[in-house]
């Protein structure tokens, strides 16, 4: 072989192997690309892929906790009732399987709670109505009415049996239909959807000053929780809020989403402190306030994921400073520490607060978090003037989340009397839960027309 063959061969060489590089890098960049569509399709397929868990956040397999209680916890079992309505003897006086003799009888207790079938109970109410010469028309009520419709709109809903019916749709987010069916499965009850709407368009209408009531226990609160989350009515651009606090709640559907909003609920003279989110919408509210610090934190953990942003120390100190903040809140209201020292710690969070805002950044990361929090450090703090004022705004978000999953069944409301039927029987209902009272008792007594009926 001369050496222009062997030359030859050696380029051949050369480039066979340059050729196989490439093709394997060819092969990983394809495989890379064909694991991103596969993530990408899996996301776009998913009906909650923009709230489920992201990556970065989910738990290792090895680092998840064991399901259930800690070991040694107290053990729970179903309580006793307070009461026995029936009791039920079953004697064993010989061998169930050979009729043979038995010996050591000695008896088993049970206690069955068992709900016994039910079906409608159907009252014929007759009521007179006359005329008295000093105050007109009158007429009789009975405590099972719920209207004064007649004839054609004689047969109605008991008040017991419409609050059931509100509860089942408007606090347990059943659909109209579904809750139609529930009762007339588990109760014999015939009705149909849009005739239990108009029930409870004529039930919301009654209960206007439960409503009114509600918005002035909100405006007496310490501190109330706001958020607010999109809506429909008849159509998108709607938006339903909500102000809560630990012994009361109001929604309102309304189409702003302004600061107008807030002013009209809590109105000019609410002496509380003001917990929210850094929408700008909350800012002209004349009011002490306080922002979340859940969210400033998500904030900075974003800016730590900026391109560049490879000096993580200014981020770690706020982070640690609100993190401060929210320890010192709890050591605050469970009493550990007083009045006194609290005033000297919060006095050195505001000392680090202007002194890391007053310090020149250059990271596109850190200067986000710096301007974000200049705009809002009046209300960094809050918290700690007001023990009422929880660090966090996951009161208001814990409330709006029953009525995001009624969106997702319903869509929302089509109607402008739909959207304050809404608003005025979930306020009731969410209100009821919060205090540990009985929604259907509690609807039941206001809805009747005789005051008697509770």
């Amino acid at each position: 072989m001369d050496d222009q063959a062997a030359r030859t061969i050696a380029e051949l060489r050369s480039e066979i192997q340059r050729l196989r590089a490439e093709v394997d890098e060819l092969r990983a960049e394809n495989r890379q690309l064909r694991e991103q569509l596969e993530q990408a399709q899996r996301a776009a397929a998913r009906q909650a892929a923009p709230f489920r868990r992201r990556e970065r956040q989910k738990v290792a397999d090895d680092a998840r906790k064991t399901p259930g209680r800690r070991p040694g916890h107290k053990g729970h079992c179903r309580r006793e009732p307070p009461q026995i309505d029936e009791v039920h003897e079953v004697t064993l006086r010989c061998c169930p399987g050979c009729g043979g003799p038995i010996r050591d009888v000695h008896a088993v207790e049970q206690i069955i709670e068992e709900i016994p079938p039910l079906r409608p109970r159907v009252h014929k109410v007759v009521t007179y109505r006359a005329t008295c010469e000093r105050c007109g028309q009158v007429r009789s009520r009975h405590p099972l009415q719920t209207s004064d419709g007649q004839g054609a709109a004689k047969v109605q809903l008991g008040p017991r049996a419409l609050a059931l019916a509100a509860t089942l749709n408007k606090v347990h987010g059943l659909t109209m239909r579904k809750t139609c069916r529930v009762l007339q499965d588990m109760a014999g009850l015939r009705l149909t959807p849009g005739g239990l709407s108009q029930a409870e368009d004529r039930a919301a209408r009654r209960l206007e000053q439960e409503y009114q009531a509600l918005v002035g226990m909100i405006r007496g609160s310490p501190a109330v929780f706001a958020d607010e989350t999109s809506w429909w009515v008849g159509g998108p651009g709607w938006w339903l809020w909500t102000f809560t606090a630990p012994e009361a709640t109001v929604y309102r559907v309304d189409q702003s989403r302004g600061s107008a909003v807030v002013r009209e609920v809590l109105g000019d003279d609410f002496a509380g402190m003001l917990v929210s989110d850094c929408l700008s919408s909350y800012d002209p509210a004349p009011y002490r306030k306080h922002k979340c610090i859940g969210h400033h934190l998500r904030a900075i953990r974003k800016a730590a994921e900026l391109p560049g942003q490879q000096d993580q120390s200014y981020l770690r100190q706020w982070e640690l400073l609100f993190k401060s903040v929210i320890v010192m809140h709890g050591l605050w209201r469970e009493g550990v520490i007083g009045q006194e020292d609290l005033a000297n710690k919060r006095q050195h969070l505001e000392a680090w607060v202007d002194q890391l805002l007053m310090q020149p950044r250059a990271q596109s990361g850190d200067a986000r978090i710096r301007n974000r929090l200049r705009k809002q450090r009046p209300h960094l703090l809050g918290c700690l003037y007001e023990p009422a004022a929880e660090p966090t705004n996951n009161r208001a978000e814990r409330s709006l989340r029953p009525a995001v999953i009624a969106r997702k069944v319903s869509c929302g409301n089509k109607t402008d009397r739909g959207r304050r039927t809404w608003q005025t029987l979930a306020s009731l209902g969410r209100t009821c839960c919060q205090s540990g009272v009985n929604v259907v008792d509690y609807l039941a007594t206001r809805l009747s027309l005789a005051p008697s009926a509770g």
